[in-house]
């Protein structure tokens, strides 16, 4: 057992033995009178709950990164029972998707659109693969990202990937380490001491300290790539000072590996006359005679570790509320303002008390009658601080090529020609990504670019797969219905907006398709004009 698990586990039955923790109310329900006490002292007018149409969407969106289809959307609007949406959410973390969205989400976070290495990109789909398998299992956060920090081996697929994208760089490695699962900003520290907060140069390279024997090799002489990632028993940071006051061939001083809390690694010393041994040749990564990488991520991931559970539970918030309590996500520190202070701490202590049950805080967070609210209100920010409305963000990349997909019927159209959407390559998607895919804070500021406005206005060839007539897309299914004008009309908000027409639309769509005698033109043209509606572009 994992020694973070260990004492996680310990602090979880110190807890419980209070009768009063059973006596708790639901995570929900504290998030929602915090809240409500914040905008009652703030004077606050929050918006209405989100209509069954807004929250379907939303909760498709984020949590299965996809829309509902037609069919689906009715069911749920006629739904009349009072738990639907209760029972909705459930549905939606049980689906495979889930899984499929947040493993693409943490890749997205750990790797970016473009790492330096395109080997590595093209490798990617392994480290989904590998993070799908701990969404589907609904492992423990700090179960799997202590596996991730702990990865040795071949670079081809998996947790090794992570360190592999460093390259032997251990400062970028303590920088996106502590940036992502600490939540802390220590790059300033790199050149020079921190100007607004605590960080010293010496807690920089005391991080560093940490990654410093990883090791990227090739271990074979044939021409072809063999990488293995694997952790040396020597080697240290070198510090020389601030960069502006570092001479040429100045050389730097051993520093120590030192955790952020300020505790330095004890290890022991070397054996007289050790030597590294060859890593040529070998199939797997030899052990180090002592990890430096074994005791940071039993640190890092440990119950009582300050920085750990305050870093995952304020992102989670974030993807969900817009907005994190800590903002931004990755730079808590003493001098950042937290928007509600107790229901930070109660967010940690519960998550911890969970043993850091991701799919538990997510489903928590999307019951809450805050992360309910609509996205129309009096306040004009697009994630507002005090969460008196729903934010609003621009679809990412990928949420753009599967929602085009889904709204369209594309797969209903492979599958009526015999085919398996899951096999078949969608080639315009990596268009998308060229054209959406500018990296977001995830707080919904939107500025559109030139290539997005050309993509979409100027692509026969997006036009041509999406929008014209194929057994069982959208396009033909309009064409060929025995449905009248205002059901097909119907139908076609519901499979791209997730949405009924309200009367103005639907008279006004309905008296267009007559008049073209529901041509396949006009029928393109109708799809189009939704398609490009901000209303469609936009989680809300």
């Amino acid at each position: 057992m994992h020694l973070s698990r260990t004492l996680g586990l310990a602090l979880w039955a110190t807890l419980t033995a209070f009768p009063l923790l059973a006596a708790e109310p639901p995570l929900r329900q504290v998030i929602d009178t915090e809240v409500q006490a914040a905008w009652k002292k703030q004077g606050i007018t929050p918006a209405a709950p989100a209509s069954d149409a807004e929250l379907l969407r939303r909760l498709s969106l984020d949590l299965v990164g996809d829309i509902p289809t037609a069919d689906e959307a009715r069911a749920f609007l006629d739904d009349a029972s009072p738990d639907k949406r209760e029972k909705l959410i459930d549905r939606l973390l049980d689906d495979p998707r889930f899984a499929a969205h947040q493993a693409a989400t943490w890749d997205l976070l750990m790797f970016g659109r473009s790492p330096s290495d395109q080997e590595l990109t093209t490798r990617r789909e392994g480290f989904q693969k590998w993070l799908r398998e701990k969404f589907v299992a609904n492992e423990p956060y700090d179960v799997w990202v202590q596996e991730l920090l702990l990865a040795e081996g071949p670079t081809y697929e998996g947790p090794t990937m992570f360190f592999a994208q460093f390259r032997n760089r251990p400062e970028d490695a303590a920088e996106t380490v502590s940036r992502i699962f600490l939540g802390t900003q220590i790059h300033c520290a790199r050149c020079h001491d921190h100007p607004f907060d605590k960080w010293l140069q010496t807690d920089f390279y005391g991080m560093a300290g940490f990654f410093v024997r990883m090791s990227y090799v090739d271990t074979k002489d044939d021409g072809k790539r063999h990488y293995i990632l694997a952790e040396k028993s020597t080697g240290e940071v070198l510090f020389t000072g601030p960069a502006a006051e570092q001479q040429p061939g100045q050389k730097g001083t051993p520093v120590a590996p030192r955790f952020l809390d300020g505790d330095p690694l004890v290890e022991p010393p070397l054996p007289e006359g050790f030597k590294e041994p060859d890593l040529k040749g070998v199939a797997t990564a030899p052990k180090p005679l002592f990890s430096r990488k074994e005791k940071f991520a039993e640190w890092a991931t440990r119950a009582d570790n300050p920085f750990f559970t305050k870093a995952v539970v304020n992102r989670v918030w974030s993807q969900f509320l817009g907005r994190g309590l800590v903002d931004p996500v990755d730079d808590i520190r003493d001098s950042q303002p937290v928007t509600l202070p107790g229901l930070f701490d109660t967010l940690e202590q519960r998550m911890i008390a969970q043993q850091h049950d991701m799919k538990w805080l997510i489903r928590e967070l999307v019951n809450s009658k805050t992360y309910q609210l609509s996205s129309a209100g009096s306040s004009t920010a697009a994630s507002p601080e005090w969460y008196e409305r729903g934010r609003v963000r621009p679809l990412t990349a990928e949420e753009m090529a599967t929602a085009f997909r889904r709204a369209t019927g594309f797969d209903d159209a492979l599958r009526a020609a015999g085919k398996d959407p899951a096999e078949e390559k969608f080639t315009e998607e990596r268009y998308f990504v060229r054209s959406f895919g500018e990296p977001t804070n995830g707080r919904g500021e939107f500025q559109p670019s030139l290539d997005e406005h050309l993509y979409l206005n100027n692509s026969g060839t997006l036009r041509q797969l999406m929008i014209q007539p194929k057994k069982g897309n959208l396009a033909e299914t309009l064409q060929t219905s025995t449905e009248t004008g205002e059901q097909r009309v119907e139908r076609l908000f519901l499979s791209v907006l997730t949405r009924r027409p309200t009367d103005a639309e639907r008279e006004r769509f309905v008296a267009y398709l007559a008049a073209e005698e529901t041509s396949s033109a006009a029928i393109e043209e109708a799809i189009w004009v939704l398609l490009n509606t901000s209303e469609f572009r936009f989680n809300h």
